[in-house]
Parts: structure tokens; sequence; C-alpha cells
């Protein structure tokens, strides 16, 4: 019988959230994905894979950081099943400062769905990405724990024979992390951009304004896009990363961590935009600007990190089969891995 989360995980633990039309937004342009994604490969530690730390790799998957974007307009099923996993609109008493707790957040997106639902909306309204970043870090954990078995295993092996399969897994292994790494590094970078983690997605909206903050549709897209390309270079980010964290905690609670305070930085955000701050004064806003980006290559690359060592704790294989083993010579898994069937 399977357990689903009850309704007041979405009053209590999990968010507040309002019935809110669907929106398509994209966070961060060309530009500012492509840097994200280039800057965290670049800035990957010595402990990472050297096919990870090169050149080229950095270049493919600061392009391949863009193709969830470049996918949009494919078609439904496609478009409307997966637009939502870009944002999530929380929502939060803003007047007085309260931010909203999305603390645990529901073991699957099954849970997650049926408790929004119970709550008049769901997953497809209210947006998933949070899931999108834990999805993707799952999946570049398990990449690197075939690839760790693929390279042991190419340097141990007794015969010709093992030692050319490993060898060819180990290169097919290397061109699906590249992909896997830069399709799911998009996703990590738009929970950085503060109107992707709030129902006040396109300037305030039609809500209560006494503060009077911008309203007018379009700061989203100029905010995101051509002010980061008109004002914002490699070096201006470079220079605001932070140092690494490894938070000894699941990538669940990483990743609610990282939205709060990304959510904590929209008010900031529209005192900028009151002001002028991301057209005719650009200097504030090129800071704020640079710092946001910044944060999500820290975060990206200190969720690579994470991915990498926790993978020497997975398993590979049918029946599965303990890294660890396959590292220390206890246990060859070549069969395990090619497929008992």
């Amino acid at each position: 019988m399977k357990n689903h989360t009850s309704p007041t995980i979405i009053s209590g633990a999990l968010l507040a959230l309002l019935l809110l039309p669907y929106h398509q937004a994209l966070a961060w342009g060309a530009t500012g994905h492509r840097m994200i994604s280039q800057l965290a490969i670049q800035n990957l530690p010595p402990e990472i894979p050297t096919f990870l730390r090169t050149k080229k790799a950095a270049r493919l998957i600061g392009e391949l950081g863009r193709e969830p974007d470049r996918s949009k307009g494919t078609g439904n099923s496609h478009d409307h099943d997966l637009d939502p996993g870009h944002y999530i609109n929380l929502s939060d008493s803003f007047t007085e400062a309260n931010l909203v707790s999305i603390d645990p957040l529901p073991a699957t997106r099954e849970d997650y769905d049926t408790a929004l639902r119970l709550n008049g909306t769901n997953e497809y309204k209210a947006g998933f990405l949070p899931y999108s970043i834990v999805d993707g870090w799952q999946q570049l954990q398990r990449d690197f724990a075939y690839w760790r078995a693929d390279f042991a295993k190419e340097r141990s092996a007794i015969s010709k024979t093992e030692r050319s399969w490993f060898s060819k897994d180990r290169e097919l292994r290397e061109m699906i992390i590249l992909r896997d790494l830069g399709y799911w590094s998009h996703f990590v970078a738009d929970a950085s951009q503060p109107m992707h983690v709030s129902i006040h997605y396109d300037g305030w909206g039609d809500y209560p304004n006494p503060r009077e903050y911008p309203n007018t549709k379009g700061l989203h897209a100029a905010f995101e896009g051509a002010f980061v390309a008109r004002n914002i270079r490699p070096e201006d980010v470079t220079k605001k990363l932070r140092s690494s964290v490894d938070c000894n905690c699941s990538i669940q609670t990483r990743t609610v961590s990282y939205l709060h305070e990304t959510q904590s930085q929209l008010l900031p955000l529209l005192e900028l935009a009151k002001t002028g701050s991301f057209d005719e004064n650009p200097l504030a806003g090129k800071d704020f600007a640079a710092e946001r980006l910044a944060a999500a290559v820290s975060e990206l690359r200190d969720m690579i990190v994470s991915a990498w060592r926790t993978s020497a704790d997975s398993t590979v294989g049918y029946p599965p089969i303990p890294v660890r083993d396959i590292e220390s010579g206890k246990i060859n898994p070549i069969r395990e891995m090619q497929g008992l069937d």
C-alpha cells in the first residue's frame, strides 16, 4: 500500500502555494546559462576525473547547459510535461519578511503532486524545479559510479578481452556523463534566479503592493537575458565564487537550502529594479547579477563534487555490486555489468 504524503505537508512543513496560471519563463538567457555551466567545470577540483576538467569538456557542457531551453516549443506532451521542471512557485509573506519553508521535500514527485492536489493545485501549476535538481544529481552520481568501475577494471583486468570491454564502456560512460551533467546543470542554474522560485515570477504581479515594486511584465526576461548579455563577463562572476562547501547532508536538503537562499534575494532584486539598476543605472544591477550567477556556479561545482564523492558508496550492475568492492579488486563485475540475461 502506498504511503501518500498527508495534506498537512503543504500547509505545515512543505510550502504555501497559490493557484496560479502556468507560466513559461526562461531562467538566464543563453549567455548566463553558458557561463554558469562552463565556469563550474573550469573550477572543479583535481579530485574530479581529468576527462571532465578539459577545455573541451567545459565548452561542451557550457553549450549543453542551454539545451533544456533550446528544446522548448517541441510540442505536447513534451513541453507540457517538462516546462514546469524549470521553476517552483513558492508563496510567501514578503511584507512580513516571513519566508515559507519547503523543508522537508516529499520523497517523490508523486508524493509532492498528491499533496498539491489535495490543496487544489498540482505539480504542473506549481512547478517542480527541486526534483529536476535532485533527479539529475542522482543520475550523475550513478554515472560516476559506473565510470569508477570501468576505470578500475580497465587498469586491473587480466585478459585483453575484458580490458577492451571496460575501456570501451568507460569511453561511453564519459560521453553519457558530459550529456547528463550538461543538461542537468541547466536546472541548478535556473534555481539561482530569484524570480524562478517565487510566485512573483515577472515583477511583483497582481498582488497587494504597498512598496510599489515593479509589476510590469518583462522584468524577468530583461534581467536574466539582455542585461546579463550586455553587462556581465566571466571574470565578473569568477571573482564572486564562493568557497567550496560540503554540507554533509542529502541532496534533497542541499537543494532546499539553495532554493531558500535564492528566494531571499527576490526583494533585493525588485528594489534594484525600482531604481533602474537593470537599465539606466546598471552598476548595482551588474553586481547583483554577477553574484546570482556566481551562486549558481558555486552550487553546481559543489554538487558535482558531492556526486563524485558519494558515488564511491554506490553500486553498479545487476545484481548490484558495491563500487568499493570493485575498486579494491575484491570483485570482478564483468558479467553483472555486461548483463546476465
